[in-house]
């Protein structure tokens, strides 16, 4: 077993130990403001910006034949904002991270939500996670320590509540141990704020084990907030966990021990079109070398596309379904003919986590593109130059 391999299954087999230990903390004690000045992994104006690349992107054949290349065009003035947390990534010999801005966290930027500069404006705090690091040590984060996450990305959207958003419509963007952040931030500010809530124009919290009442798109983790089920409603939560194999029995995602509750799956595509297929967006650039997530990714065993452009897609390569197969709800992954099979890493009860953000990236910034069109035609006068300023292209 590769170190990488005993790195990864010791961040999954403690995961949910992290995420539990984060509810206590939430609930147990207030949040106050971080202890030191926000640091802004990407916020407009800031130099560098991991989260606003150029576009241009190269488009391949499942089999990978180059197709064409296409230059999207960011909106020239964004009519709402993403406010982005990120996964566990922080290589730092600690148990929780600093913020210094490492490689590992521009990399994690650029992967999983610079895509989204086309439409909105993104800020991304840098907070002090608890590491791989640590992780893998099988060192005991106490309740104190693991008060800090919620607490520094907490300070940080109050602050970009107050400073920059001027009453504008946002999406809050989380992966993995991001996602668990965000979950409780939510519960605390906005599940019960009727004004932040009708801001919200949806929660992407991915790899996350978002609870839902059985029967129900409500209830568990939010009380006010449901599920997104059309393209147009705004105010909600759009959640999954990605398998393309059976889910095994001790797989830490899509399963729950809650009684009457199950694990959120609203796949992107569903709310685009009847029968509207995955589009994976990757950046050609590889993560930042000699990182354990680096290592990680390179165990799902998938050619590294590296054109001239900034990114690569894969349309019409996989179709995507949410599946309750085995009491696990889940974003089933099918690989088209002649694409490429992902290998779930670092283990099967994995599945591809490490790619959540990605496997239908494109298909997630058409929505938020799409619930940022119908709350502004919402709250001005559908005049056309109204609309094409909220819907440009």
């Amino acid at each position: 077993m590769t170190y990488a391999r005993s790195v990864c299954r010791s961040i999954a087999g403690r995961l949910s130990l992290v995420a539990a230990l984060a509810v206590i903390a939430a609930v147990a004690l207030p949040v106050t403001g971080a202890n030191a000045k926000t640091i802004w992994l990407c916020k407009p104006g800031e130099k560098p910006d991991p989260c606003t690349p150029r576009l241009s992107t190269t488009v391949y054949s499942p089999t990978l034949r180059r197709l064409r290349v296409t230059h999207p065009q960011p909106a020239a003035k964004p009519t709402f904002d993403c406010f982005y947390v990120y996964p566990t990534v922080s290589d730092q010999p600690t148990t929780l991270s600093n913020r210094q801005i490492d490689p590992e966290q521009r990399s994690i930027a650029l992967y999983q939500v610079a895509r989204y500069s086309q439409y909105c404006r993104v800020y991304a705090p840098m907070y002090r996670q608890v590491t791989v690091t640590a992780l893998d040590s099988g060192n005991t984060e106490s309740p104190a320590q693991l008060k800090i996450p919620l607490s520094d990305v907490t300070a940080a959207f109050k602050l970009y509540l107050r400073k920059d958003n001027d009453g504008r419509p946002f999406v809050l963007i989380g992966h993995s141990q991001g996602s668990f952040v965000l979950e409780q931030m939510i519960r605390k500010l906005i599940d019960p704020n009727r004004t932040l809530r009708a801001r919200m124009l949806s929660a992407i919290l991915l790899g996350g084990n978002v609870l839902v009442k059985n029967g129900r798109d409500v209830g568990g983790t939010f009380e006010h907030i449901p599920a997104c089920r059309a393209v147009a409603e705004t105010s909600c939560v759009i959640a999954f966990s990605t398998f393309d194999q059976a889910v095994p029995s001790d797989s830490l995602f899509g399963r729950t021990s809650s009684t009457g509750e199950h694990v959120l799956c609203v796949n992107p595509t569903s709310l685009l079109a009847p029968g509207a297929q995955p589009d994976p967006i990757l950046p050609s650039a590889p993560f930042a070398p000699g990182t354990l997530i680096a290592a990680g990714i390179k165990l799902l065993g998938l050619t590294q596309l590296q054109p001239a452009t900034v990114w690569s897609s894969l349309p019409n390569s996989y179709s995507a379904r949410c599946s309750a197969a085995g009491g696990a709800h889940v974003l089933q992954l099918t690989a088209l003919p002649g694409a490429q099979t992902p290998t779930p890493s670092p283990d099967p009860s994995w599945g591809l986590h490490l790619l959540d953000a990605n496997v239908e990236l494109g298909n997630l910034v058409e929505v938020v593109h799409m619930q940022g069109c119908a709350y502004a035609l919402e709250h001005a006068p559908p005049t056309p130059s109204v609309r094409r300023a909220a819907c440009p292209g």
